[in-house]
């Protein structure tokens, strides 16, 4: 009996190993088979799984020599020597950002080239008076700027239009030398033409518009030392201050030959006949895609109406009827430019110089990108500081300046420095203006080595002292951070600049992919690729 029953486990076992052979014998030819169908995301589930064991057995690959973008994971970084094609796939280091475990990460675009993108391709010969300035207003520059030998290459391409009479549009990185680029062409037509009876009220030649009150304190720096010994008188005109203000200020005499204002103060005094522009023979709109945007566009609409803008260089010769030559300046001309343009005019009456790295990462600053939760942006911005005020005693330094978007933030973060003894100036829109008046020229003369200020101190203020800037709270725009950054790496800058911008929110990531992917394929950054044309031929 136990012999038999290992007999009969075998039959049966050996009849079940049969029985689906006999059952496919017995099928006919033309019968298909039973077909099991795999849903489509578990194929594709078992799809990724496959290539990511794929990856993962990949050996990095470990290149030499200097890279473009260091990342904390080493895989992701980029060599300098390579530059990704525009449709070729990146893998970036922000890519998983959004995800709560990408806290404390980081990664940097480094320094590509040590000196200014100004200052590179400039022929040996090219000097000041080889532009076509007269030798007083040489000596005048010389006087007031000594340590300025050699034109940018922005003043090279700008000055002689200038002087030919042509309207123009210079679009070029921030720090790049424009202020003098149209300052001293502004200043010679003065002197060659003679001025005309005055006129019962302040009647200006010449006239810069600017957005903000910091901006016209500089501006009118630069012009009253350039026009001191050319005997022209430079009057500034700033916001934020009464109708008595301003008549004060209008009422000195004699009237001032230049005039710098802000649109809001130069509306009032318009309004209030303190003011004509009949005489008016040079006009600039700095920073004019501010100047021209939804905050200002009514305000600089009301001012063109009151100025007389010719037609063309022929306008321009008859001395007892000025006419003004236009300038536009900026370092940002975003998409819709061309509808921003035809406020003033037609986009091809204007003569055009771009730069080559408008709307570009800038290559000669080192970038770094950090990841944080809000709660943990305090401690991280106190020990930068911390850190840094360690090594202002072993060495020579720059400033800092810190951007938040708010003015409240920026009133809320200066009492933590407070608390923590770090000592720091601040400066925010919603100020007085007898409170905000000279914090960014205490800044620039060194009385304190921090500012926390909002974005009212990133665009076209010299900051040639400055070596970090520390975005506490992301910009909200690629414009924005590309004028937050332009505060270090100038023309002239004694130290090399560096930016670190704290990440915090889903928005700010997407801004960031946006900024990493340009850098990694050495492209414009994207929705900035504006409609400014090509650079035309100068004109004699």
């Amino acid at each position: 009996m136990a012999i038999a029953r290992p007999t009969l486990l075998l039959s049966l076992a050996a009849r079940l190993l049969q029985a689906p052979r006999r059952d496919l014998s017995a099928r006919g030819p033309d019968e298909p088979l039973t077909v099991v169908r795999i849903p489509r995301a578990l194929q594709r589930r078992q799809e990724q799984r496959q290539s990511g064991r794929r990856t993962a057995q990949r050996p990095l690959l470990v290149r030499p020599g200097p890279l473009l973008v260091s990342a904390r994971r080493p895989e992701l970084n980029q060599p300098a020597r390579l530059t990704l094609g525009r449709w070729e796939c990146a893998a970036l280091a922000s890519r998983g950002w959004r995800h709560r475990r990408a806290h404390r990460d980081y990664f940097s675009i480094e320094r590509a080239q040590l000196e200014a993108p100004a200052l590179r391709g400039l022929p040996s010969h090219g000097s000041f008076p080889d532009l076509g300035l007269e030798p007083e207003v040489l000596r005048a520059l010389h006087d007031a700027a000594p340590e300025i030998v050699r034109p940018t290459t922005v003043q090279s391409r700008t000055i002689p239009p200038l002087l030919h009479g042509h309207h123009l549009l210079c679009a070029a990185e921030t720090g790049s030398g424009k202020t003098l680029s149209y300052l001293l062409p502004l200043l010679q037509r003065l002197v060659d033409r003679p001025a005309l009876e005055t006129h019962r009220i302040p009647a200006p030649r010449g006239l810069v518009l600017v957005p903000s009150r910091e901006l016209a304190e500089q501006v009118r720096a630069v012009a009253q030392s350039l026009g001191r010994s050319l005997g022209l008188r430079v009057q500034e005109l700033g916001g934020g201050h009464g109708m008595s203000r301003i008549r004060l200020q209008l009422s000195k005499q004699p009237s001032a030959h230049v005039l710098v204002a802000t649109p809001g103060a130069l509306w009032k005094a318009l309004k209030s006949q303190l003011i004509t522009l009949e005489q008016l023979s040079f006009m600039v709109l700095d920073e004019a895609d501010t100047l021209l945007d939804e905050s200002f566009q009514d305000l600089v609409d009301y001012i063109l109406e009151k100025s007389h803008i010719a037609q063309g260089p022929a306008d321009l010769q008859d001395p007892f009827n000025p006419k003004a030559q236009l300038v536009l300046v900026g370092a940002t001309f975003p998409e819709g430019v061309s509808q921003l343009l035809s406020k003033v005019g037609s986009p091809y009456s204007l003569t055009t110089i771009t730069s080559s790295k408008l709307h570009c990462i800038m290559p000669h600053v080192r970038q770094t990108f950090m990841r944080l939760k809000g709660t943990d942006k305090v401690t991280e911005l106190v020990q930068i500081l911390k850190q840094r005020d360690k090594t202002d005693k072993t060495g020579c330094s720059g400033t800092v300046l810190v951007f938040c978007n708010s003015s409240s933030t920026v009133n809320w973060l200066g009492y933590i420095l407070d608390d923590h003894k770090i000592k720091h100036l601040r400066l925010q829109g919603q100020m007085p203006a007898s409170m905000r008046a000279g914090i960014f020229q205490c800044f620039q003369k060194g009385s304190q080595d921090i500012l926390l200020c909002t974005d009212i101190a990133s665009r076209g203020l010299d900051s040639t002292h400055v070596e970090l800037v520390v975005n506490y709270d992301f910009p909200l725009t690629l414009q924005d951070y590309i004028h937050r950054a332009g505060r270090v790496g100038r023309v002239g800058s004694e130290v090399p600049g560096s930016v670190i911008s704290f990440v915090t929110h889903p928005w700010d990531v997407s801004l960031v992919q946006k900024i990493e992917l340009a850098a990694r394929r050495r492209r414009t950054l994207p929705g900035l690729a504006s409609s400014v044309r090509e650079p035309l031929p100068q004109q004699a």
